[in-house]
């Protein structure tokens, strides 16, 4: 049985593509798939073989502990696989569960309450040490979390298998974003969460305009309290030409990776880092940090920062945007570099951890 109630979400995006493939690999097993009510037809859709229930229950509540707790046993499923960390710690049966970071525990989100929000982070470090103890194994997407998982739970590494995740290129056209037609920009999607770093790439942006005052910098995702305060001190750092997207369509963010002179991921920490990945499919020349896992998934394929250096960020990116020679090389080994990763192998790998865990 495996815990889908992320479907659907950018965490859920793993759990997907899992029961995707392990659906085209048809296993011998019989797999019950647990959804919330929006996923239910998806899930039929792309899994026609596997048998999907409806759950009601929501990660990090009450009922998560009690009532999905009591669900599962209903069902009576010899192995339970849970795709995040959040899941009844007092279940028992067999179970692996996927640790995708340890993120979560070593920063604080500035859009919730303070107080609440480091009740919230003790809690959650006491049950990532309690899933990963309880569990017959633990699947990572890195060996970095494997190894970060190991030095914070103390649990033996061999129990710990790590299944690389994969990107897909956006299927369709691309459609232009009029705003950025002719212009020269560099960009970053995703959430505008305390580690992804943006102060530090504003920053950077910033000292990068000095000798480059017509390029842009794409921030995209959808606006919240925390992209609203990132555009608010732009602004009264007199920032200017950064241009904040909000939601974007799947077609426009492809026409946005085909079109941008550099990717820029300054993340302070990542499980995988996708996002650079997803660049590298749709030839855009990556600039990175060096922190936790993102030299590990993009190999050579990505020029490198210290993420605490605005300095030395804007230094490396400008280096990919002033020099096409360097920017193409890097979009040749952006393409070598995502051939190396597979959802199919993911889903092998992830079958054979089930094996060995009903035994």
């Amino acid at each position: 049985m495996i815990d889908a109630r992320e479907s659907g979400t950018s965490t859920g995006r793993y759990i997907d593509k899992l029961i995707e493939y392990l659906h085209k690999l048809k296993p011998a097993h019989e797999i019950v798939i647990l959804t919330k009510q929006p996923r239910l037809g998806f899930m039929k859709t792309v899994a026609p073989g596997f048998q999907v229930v409806e759950t009601p229950y929501k990660e990090f509540t009450f009922g998560e502990q009690l009532g999905l707790k009591k669900q599962i046993k209903s069902l009576k499923p010899d192995l339970m696989h849970f795709g995040k960390v959040e899941q009844p710690i007092l279940y028992m049966g067999r179970v692996v569960t996927t640790m995708h970071d340890l993120t979560t525990i070593r920063f604080k989100n500035p859009s919730k309450n303070a107080v609440v929000f480091t009740f919230k982070q003790q809690i959650y470090k006491l049950v990532n040490k309690i899933a990963a103890r309880k569990s017959r194994a633990i699947i990572t997407p890195t060996e970095f979390v494997k190894n970060d998982v190991v030095s914070f739970t103390h649990i033996n590494p061999d129990k710990i298998t790590v299944t690389l995740e994969s990107a897909d290129a956006i299927a369709g056209p691309a459609s232009p974003v009029a705003a950025l037609e002719g212009k020269q920009f560099i960009m970053y999607i995703g959430r505008p969460m305390k580690h992804k770093n943006l102060e530090s790439l504003i920053d950077a942006f910033k000292i990068m305009q000095a000798t480059n005052p017509d390029v842009y910098l794409v921030l995209a995702g959808k606006k919240d309290v925390l992209y609203e305060a990132h555009e608010q001190r732009a602004k009264e750092k007199g920032i200017k030409n950064i241009i904040f997207t909000g939601f974007i369509s799947d077609s426009e963010l492809k026409w946005l990776y085909q079109n941008t002179a550099c990717y820029v991921f300054p993340s302070l920490s990542e499980g995988f880092g996708l996002p650079g990945l997803e660049a590298m499919i749709h030839g855009a020349p990556v600039a990175s940090s060096n922190a936790t896992c993102l030299p590990e998934v993009y190999g050579d394929a990505a020029d490198y920062f210290d993420p605490k250096d605005s300095r030395g960020m804007a230094d490396v990116v400008l280096n990919i945007i002033n020099n096409n020679a360097h920017a193409n090389e890097l979009k040749q080994r952006g393409k070598i570099q995502v051939g190396k990763y597979s959802w199919e192998r993911m889903a092998q790998q992830t079958l054979e951890v089930y094996d060995r865990s009903l035994l």
